[in-house]
C-alpha cells in the first residue's frame, strides 16, 4: 500500500494503492444530507444547496460513498492493466 497526501479542493486527500485498486478518501466535513452519486466518470456531491464535481477515469470502475463527513472513491483497476 502506497499512500500520498494531496489538496482536493480544501480538503486534504489521501490515496491508498493496492494490487487491484485505488482508494481516495478526502474529509469534506459534510454530515447529515450529504450524498454522493458517479455518473460518467463524474463522482458528484450533494450537500444541502451545495453540489461539488471530481472527474475520474470511466474505465475505473469507480464506486463512491460518504460516512462521518468521509468521502470514500473507490477506483477498480481495468481489466488487463495488471
Amino acid at each position: 500500500m502506497n499512500s500520498n497526501q494531496q489538496l482536493f479542493d480544501e480538503a486534504s486527500l489521501r490515496r491508498y494503492e493496492y494490487e487491484d485498486s485505488t482508494v481516495l478518501a478526502a474529509d469534506v466535513g459534510f454530515v447529515g444530507d450529504a450524498s454522493v452519486d458517479v455518473v460518467d466518470g463524474t463522482v458528484i456531491v450533494v450537500a444541502g444547496d451545495e453540489q461539488f464535481e471530481q472527474e475520474v477515469p470511466e474505465s475505473a470502475g469507480a464506486r463512491a460513498f460518504i460516512n462521518n463527513g468521509i468521502l470514500t472513491i473507490e477506483l477498480s483497476a481495468a481489466e488487463g492493466d495488471n
